[in-house]
């Protein structure tokens, strides 16, 4: 298989290769085994690095390309380890409307990064979201799983300084 390099140094265990190789034993047989094991191993290590979706290729005898493709078609899936914290601002319509933009760019500027990113201390990933069904709340912001409506910018400083 072909070497594929990442920015991002794997710090895998030999404890979870072991769950992981446990997990593809248990469904490596099953039609459509793969989508469940890269589920329970993004699970194991948090994200799905290069270094772990190779092992899922060589047991499942699928591409490398199978595998990738995948975990880049379904947002389910992280290529890229997420921080402690995560900050999800949802940008669909009704949020969008009533001033995402200006949440993204307050957040943004708290954090120091942009959508899609995570701080090099490995403390807060900043990600869009589309509706999370809270539209009579907009804009939305969720943070660690809580969320939060009804937001103007000047809102953004405290809700992150809470989480600091």
């Amino acid at each position: 298989m072909a070497k594929i390099k990442s920015n991002v140094p794997f710090n895998g265990t030999p404890e979870q290769e072991q769950k992981l190789n446990e997990i593809i034993a248990q469904h490596k047989n099953e039609k459509g085994a793969l989508m469940p094991i890269m589920q329970k191993a993004q699970d194991i290590y948090g994200y799905l690095p290069v270094e772990v979706q190779i092992i899922i290729a060589e047991a499942l005898n699928v591409p490398l390309s199978e595998v990738y493709g995948v975990s880049t078609f379904y947002s389910q899936f992280a290529l890229v380890p997420k921080g402690e914290n995560v900050i999800s601002v949802c940008t669909g319509t009704a949020c969008y409307v009533r001033g995402a933009k200006l949440i993204v760019e307050a957040v943004g500027k708290e954090l120091g990064i942009g959508l899609g990113k995570t701080t090099a201390d490995g403390k807060y990933t900043f990600q869009e979201t589309r509706c999370l069904g809270c539209c009579g709340l907009a804009p939305v912001m969720v943070v660690n799983g809580e969320v939060h409506g009804r937001l103007v910018a000047s809102d953004i400083k405290r809700i992150i300084s809470a989480i600091k």
